[in-house]
């Protein structure tokens, strides 16, 4: 019902002596702003009267000022124009008047605010000398429907104080300075790879930063604006939040960068950059490992060379899982759901100007989905997400968690990464000079970027897949057949029957673009099949998967000897800002120049590792070690909390491990290839090794089994159970639900990376190459990227590289050969101490393991590789290029 008032124009206006007797009764613009607010709210008889105003950006509004509101929203709730109704009234530069927002199209509801009890709402922008300030709010408990009396006098009302709202923002004091520099901070993942920033959030709270998974966007919404400010005065932070503020700014801005000078093509038509998954932070779990965390890397070192490149995966709103092993070492997972409101996404806006929603037709109805858009430095993160009223109740869950469900559960993800994701890059006005497909399951965007061809350009099927094959790079990622995925015709039908027909396909035609023979109708349709019949180029992620893959994808180019089939080869590499330690970051600041991390992809720049002081970098490693170990104990004592495990327990596990002793990390996936059980093989010879009073040693494990593997999960447990046998109770540690967290902790601090798959199973590995900018050294089989990496000196091997058709040979003696280079090469190394207590050779072996390794594998030279060999060539950028004649 509408609520009956009586309203006049003498009762609603605002006089001149009363804003100048507001103003005086304030004295600041902060305190006037709310004495505004509450008189307006009393005189228009409103139970809620708010004044948004626009950040220095212009793109933003923040509640300055709010009577009826949650007090502690002021500063902290924040929105973009695109979103709400306020954002509304700053983008029409209109009034909008609403009788009950949960029927208008534009609302959203901001949980923090408290604003679910108000279902009225007017809202005028506010004005001053021509130029938009901000947004002036009342709302109701009861539906009203405003009188344009109301509405004039309200518009009139803003008018008079929009004089002191324009003095609040000139004078930057509606909120704090530092509130203000810190969301803007918080909002771009920037901040996730650059040390001064972490360390300025983790100082405003420590305690609270360890627990909310360092999200600084969680940490700022809780914490009071003159908690802030507090803190900032006491710990004389202003100084350092102005500096990382300006350097951010400084960093998004420069025009001087290697992307301006060598991908200027990819300007106007930027790369899009497709992967199932992507590992940035922790505090944005959308990743499940290594796929996902090199696609993280990826983005980063192209946003720091200022490569044109927008990312496109899906958003799981419960991400991969949360892993928690019961009394008998089983893993159990845990899904949660993810607070959006907690992360630094905005809706993504089309050319319309209203947020992206995309659109799919199958065989069996539609398959909707919003875009999210995230901030990753100088690059863009698009981000799909299903749940969208109008879904079936199955596409509703469709993107709630990664690699979960069945076939169709899967394809159904796909067809929305790949068409999907096609879709939302073109309704925001980006025409794409480059699709990079990371791995198979994007594969479908081949489809519909030919498809788009046809219509906009008038072409045939055959000619627009022939242009647009020109653009795409397809990168496969291992060589084990399961990660391949294959999907029965049935499904492919269902799913791309509207789009096949849209391309003049039969379904015959369409199926034998997925399969390695075509005309086989008993052949699946293979994703990895589509991305090299589709791609003009492709590559594998080291030299030796290149060989594998060569051989594995030779049926599909007949008449094409193994050594020209056209997969080549571009090794990962590790973005350098993210997974180095600050304490290493300061070492190299030192010794190896001003800017080395802008020319951390060049040989030339680790040199100077040589010249540092042997006992400056093992302290370094000792002080990185401590770290680590002291946050295993905690981990440790955590899990067996959880686990309601004895007091006595909790206090052996709280000294657990020795900083004196040779620490091993092994931290992978747990698929059974990847061998997490071969150090256990021998299990006397495993306990004379941690138990050798003179040279102890000790090793911690992490990872998580898929929830479907089963012998995965086995492989765990027998790891496991070893942390309740008294031979290896302090010696042995599994750490729980391995993360990028964990893992920064475990490259940071170990001595030795143990990697031991069965070759050539390994496509590359990246976790060991973080292992190397941290000083540690690696021991692993010649397997993916350390079987061109090492050199005799930098590392240890286990094997020569042979392999064998029998695979309990092939494990018995890479086990046998593991334990010899334990006991003959590394361990004595490792214990062998001058007059100074320095392990002179083990420092060597350091130095050189960063001075060779450094540069080669570091995401800057992978980037750099992918710009120079395959993005700027498809983008038809090269300024020669002679073909052999035939």
């Amino acid at each position: 019902m509408t609520q009956s008032y009586k309203e006049t124009d003498a009762s609603l206006v605002l006089t001149l002596e009363e804003i100048t007797s507001l103003t005086e009764a304030g004295g600041k613009p902060a305190d006037t702003l709310m004495n505004v607010v509450a008189l307006i709210a009393t005189r228009f008889r409103t139970d809620v009267c708010s004044a948004y105003l626009l950040e220095p950006d212009r793109s933003n509004l923040v509640l300055a000022a709010t009577l009826g509101l949650h007090p502690r929203c002021i500063g902290t709730l924040r929105m973009p124009l695109s979103e709400g109704l306020a954002g509304l009234v700053a983008e029409q530069v209109l009034p909008v008047a609403v009788q009950d927002v949960s029927n208008h199209p534009r609302y959203k509801y901001f949980k923090e605010s408290g604003e679910e009890v108000y279902h009225s709402f007017l809202g005028v922008p506010l004005i001053d000398r021509g130029i938009l300030q901000g947004v002036l709010v009342v709302q109701t408990k009861d539906p009203r429907a405003f009188r344009e009396t109301a509405i004039r006098m309200l518009v009139e009302a803003a008018n008079q104080v929009a004089p002191v709202v324009s003095e609040a923002r000139t004078l930057d004091r509606f909120i704090a300075p530092a509130q203000e520099r810190l969301w803007s901070l918080a909002r771009n993942l920037w901040w996730s790879w650059d040390h001064d920033c972490i360390s300025l959030f983790r100082d405003l709270n420590p305690t609270r930063w360890r627990q909310l998974n360092q999200n600084p966007i969680s940490m700022l919404s809780e914490i009071p604006l003159e908690e802030i400010e507090r803190r900032a005065t006491e710990l004389v932070l202003h100084s350092r939040i102005n500096y990382v503020y300006r350097r951010q700014q400084e960093y998004l801005q420069a025009d001087r960068t290697w992307g301006a000078g060598h991908a200027g093509v990819l300007r106007p038509r930027p790369v899009a950059y497709f992967s199932a998954e992507f590992g940035l932070h922790e505090s944005l779990p959308i990743y499940s490992g290594g796929l996902g965390v090199l696609a993280g890397d990826h983005i980063k070192s192209a946003s720091d060379l200022d490569i044109p490149l927008v990312g496109i995966g899906l958003f799981y709103g419960q991400g991969y899982f949360l892993q928690r092993l019961d009394k008998t070492g089983w893993q159990r997972e845990e899904y949660l759901q993810t607070d959006i409101n907690q992360l630094p996404m905005q809706p993504a806006i089309g050319t319309n100007g209203e947020p992206v929603v995309i659109e799919i037709q199958t065989r069996g109805g539609s398959i909707r989905a919003k875009v999210w858009r995230v901030k990753v430095g100088r690059c863009d993160l698009l981000l799909l997400d299903s749940n969208v009223a109008g879904n079936a109740p199955e596409d509703l869950e469709l993107t709630s968690r990664l690699y979960g469900g069945d076939g169709r559960t899967r394809i159904r993800q796909e067809l929305l990464l790949g068409v999907g994701g096609f879709r939302a890059i073109r309704a925001m006005g980006i025409t794409p000079g480059v699709l990079h497909l990371n791995e198979g399951h994007s594969g479908f965007a081949v489809f519909e970027a030919i498809r788009t061809c046809m219509e906009e350009e008038g072409m045939d099927f055959a000619y627009a897949a022939s242009q647009v094959a020109r653009e795409v790079i397809f990168t496969t990622h291992t060589p084990v057949p399961a990660g391949h995925d294959r999907f029965d015709a049935t499904l492919i039908e269902e799913h791309l029957g509207p789009l096949r027909e849209q391309l003049g396909l039969s379904q015959e035609n369409l199926m034998g673009f997925g399969r390695e023979y075509p005309t086989d109708q008993q052949e699946a349709f293979c994703m990895t099949v589509l991305g090299l019949k589709l791609s003009r180029r492709a590559n594998a992620v080291s030299s030796l998967h290149g060989e594998v893959s060569r051989a594995m994808w030779k049926r599909l180019y007949p008449r094409t000897p193994e050594d020209s089939v056209p997969i080549g080869h571009i090794t990962n590499g590790v973005h350098v800002p993210s997974w180095l330690a600050p304490q290493m970051c300061r070492l190299y600041d030192r010794h190896l120049g001003i800017g080395w991390q802008q020319r951390s992809g060049r040989a030339q720049t680790w040199g100077e590792i040589e010249n540092v002081d042997d006992g400056e970098l093992w302290e370094t490693h000792l002080s990185l070690k401590s770290q680590l170990l002291d946050f295993v104990r905690r981990r440790a004592c955590e899990q067996a909390e959880r686990r309601r495990e004895s007091p006595q327990t909790l206090q052996r596990l709280s000294k657990v491990l020795s900083s004196d002793a040779l620490t091993i990390g092994f931290a992978r996936r747990f698929a059974t290839y990847k061998r997490a059980n071969l150090i256990l093989a021998d299990i006397e010879r495993l306990a004379s090794l941690v138990n050798d009073p003179k040279r102890p040693v000790q090793f911690l494990f992490a990872g998580k089994a898929h929830p479907h593997d089963e012998p995965g999960k086995r492989v765990l447990q027998e790891i496991a159970e070893k942390m309740r046998d008294s031979k290896f109770a302090d010696k042995l540690v599994f750490i729980e639900d391995y993360d990028i967290n964990v893992g920064r902790y475990l490259v940071q601090g170990v001595d030795v990376w143990l990697n031991n798959p069965r070759r050539p199973l390994e496509a590359s590995g990246t976790s060991g190459q973080k292992v190397v900018l941290n000083g540690g050294l690696n021991l692993s089989v010649l397997d993916g990227w350390w079987a061109e990496a090492y050199d005799g000196l930098n590392g240890f091997a286990i094997g020569t590289g042979r392999t064998h058709s029998n695979m309990d040979v092939h494990d018995t003696r890479d086990g046998e050969d593991l334990y010899r280079v334990l006991r003959d090469e590394l361990i004595p190394l490792f214990y062998q101490r001058d007059k100074d207590g320095l392990p002179r050779g083990w420092i060597k072996r350091m130095k050189r393991t960063i001075r060779t390794l450094g540069w080669r594998f570091n995401a800057d030279r992978m980037v750099m590789d992918y710009t120079q060999k395959c993005y700027v060539p498809a983008a038809g950028g090269t300024s020669s290029e002679i073909k052999d004649p035939c």
